[in-house]
């Protein structure tokens, strides 16, 4: 039977949210007043967002060091440990950004803050398995910090979860997995084990098992603080005002291309070879786009333009997933004031 031309339509690429334009001096009335406790610049890679934090950042301690200047006025957000001159402090959102030694392949780009103090970057050995548990834990210290210090705090990044857990009020427990438990739950029913998690908890709303993963994850945490004391984050900002960083799905894509080769000239490869000194190649691999691709190079199991042309669309469809991400946040309720940059 012959096809129609329907049958082969192009995929339409997602319409791009609305940009808006960011007055700094309204996000600083913003803070000010309390109604936010956190700036948040979010986006894909290549979108220019540390760029624009950075930038946003001076902005912003420019009306600080003015206003200052003219009434000596000091935002009231909670007892300050060191009154003084307020600024900005930026937190980084980035799940690879936290390794030491992985700078080049993370675009870490620290040269790019200037004066601006930044946190939770270089914070893990290459080879730890760094997770979203301990990026809690170490987010609600630092932001405890910057607030206590009186100043502005910044989130900046890419990783919607590790985003998501410093701004949406997850309370994470750091439970270890019990393979053992695992096993035994999964030859109940899906219905048993939301009748034994209730039993265990009280079930506020349907998010421990809207998957069959998350009910066998709920019911391990569960079981476990019935026997261990778990810590919980309990200081954690609660009125977050996102910024986007805009960018077409062409002009990202190009970018990644250029930054990717500037960044294997810039020494990429033998960044990559000299952590294999300290790391097995399965723990670099680990973390996946260039640690996966290069490592794989550096081994001699790949070619170099195979490596160059196979690690380039693999950033592209990882920038597409986060965006994808993003959306999703907006679908679940979270205002993304999007921008270009």
């Amino acid at each position: 039977m012959k096809m129609g031309k329907e049958h082969h339509e192009p995929t339409v690429p997602a319409e791009l949210p609305a940009a808006e334009t960011i007055d700094p001096a309204a996000l600083l009335e913003e803070w000010r007043s309390g109604r936010t406790d956190l700036i948040c610049v979010l986006g894909p890679t290549a979108s220019g967002k540390t760029r624009y934090a950075v930038s946003l950042a001076r902005k912003l301690n420019a009306l600080l060091a003015s206003s200052s200047e003219e009434d000596g006025m000091h935002p009231d957000h909670g007892e300050c440990m060191n009154p003084g001159p307020v600024q900005c402090e930026i937190l980084s959102g980035d799940s690879r950004q936290v390794y030491r030694g992985m700078d080049i392949g993370t675009g870490k780009d620290l040269d790019e803050y200037g004066e601006i103090p930044y946190h939770l970057i270089d914070i893990a050995d290459a080879g730890e398995k760094y997770d979203i548990y301990r990026y809690q834990r170490d987010f609600e210290a630092a932001y405890r910090g910057i607030v206590e210090r009186g100043n502005l705090p910044i989130l900046c990044g890419g990783s919607g979860l590790y985003i998501e857990a410093a701004t949406c009020g997850y309370n994470l427990p750091d439970v270890p997995p019990d393979p053992a438990l695992r096993e035994r739950l999964e030859k109940e029913s899906t219905e048993d084990l939301v009748t034994l998690l209730a039993s265990m908890k009280k079930l506020h709303n349907t998010t421990d098992y809207d998957t069959r993963k998350r009910l066998v994850r709920a019911l391990e945490i569960a079981f476990y603080e019935k026997e261990h004391p778990v810590r919980r984050t309990s200081y954690l900002p609660k009125n977050t005002f996102y910024i986007g960083t805009l960018v077409t799905r062409e002009e990202r894509n190009a970018r990644i291309d250029r930054r990717l080769d500037a960044r294997l000239e810039e020494g990429m490869v033998e960044e990559i070879r000299s952590l294999l000194g300290k790391v097995t190649p399965e723990d670099l691999m680990y973390y996946g786009l260039e640690y996966k691709f290069v490592t794989s190079y550096v081994c001699g199991k790949t070619g170099y333009d195979e490596m160059r042309t196979g690690l380039a669309t693999a950033i592209h469809q990882f920038a597409k997933r986060q965006m994808t991400w993003f959306r999703g946040m907006e679908r679940k309720g979270i205002r993304i004031h999007w921008t270009t940059v």
